[in-house]
């Protein structure tokens, strides 16, 4: 091949002359770079890494949750970018906003139709504790009806405070146990029929 052809990419050395080297800053050490865990460990990994959140934005809140999926900050970098619209495909519960009394059973029929394991996150401080609407129609709380894993707080938080408590979960998904054996009197008190 002459130089400064135009050969499209079309090698004139055989793979043979070709000098194999190592990437720049390699140092040979003897490690065959294999890392070895647990298959609990693994599947934690899998499932920090791929979670699934429900758009259920009540408030002002919901705002900034919506800001968070957005080409500035990119919630997808942190595993949780594709937001669901049904609970049967979705693990993690994003409540953002005030809740009514009315809302509640609603909220907690989608928190049941979600397959397990789920997980909840309380964005907001009316989601949280209900804010400075303490009144007989405000749930102080979404932790009254549905367990919270993640408190956001803020008014509204952030997408960056979203992140974070994003981020906590997923330390905390790593730290659980998924096989297990179930006590003994657990066992017992089931029956099958």
């Amino acid at each position: 091949m002459e130089e400064g052809s135009l050969e499209l990419g079309l090698m004139s050395k055989t793979p043979k002359e070709l000098p194999i080297l190592p990437p720049p800053g390699y140092q040979k050490d003897g490690g065959m770079g294999i890392h070895l865990l647990t298959l609990e460990k693994a599947v934690n990994w899998a499932r920090k890494g791929s979670l699934w959140p429900m758009t259920f934005g009540l408030a002002c809140c919901a705002i900034e949750m919506i800001a968070a999926v957005s080409a500035r900050y990119d919630i997808d970098r942190y595993g949780a970018g594709v937001f669901r619209a049904s609970p049967r495909q979705s693990d993690l519960m994003i409540v953002a906003g005030t809740v009514c009394v009315r809302m509640a059973p609603v909220i907690r029929k989608i928190y049941d139709q979600m397959p397990e394991p789920r997980y909840v996150i309380a964005m907001g401080s009316c989601a949280t504790s209900g804010n400075i609407y303490d009144s007989y129609s405000v749930v102080q709380g979404v932790d009254r009806f549905v367990p919270v894993d993640m408190y956001v707080p803020g008014c509204p938080p952030t997408p960056e405070a979203l992140f974070d408590g994003i981020l906590k979960l997923q330390e905390q998904i790593m730290q659980r146990r998924v096989f297990y054996k179930k006590p003994p009197e657990v066992v017992s008190k089931v029956k099958v029929s």
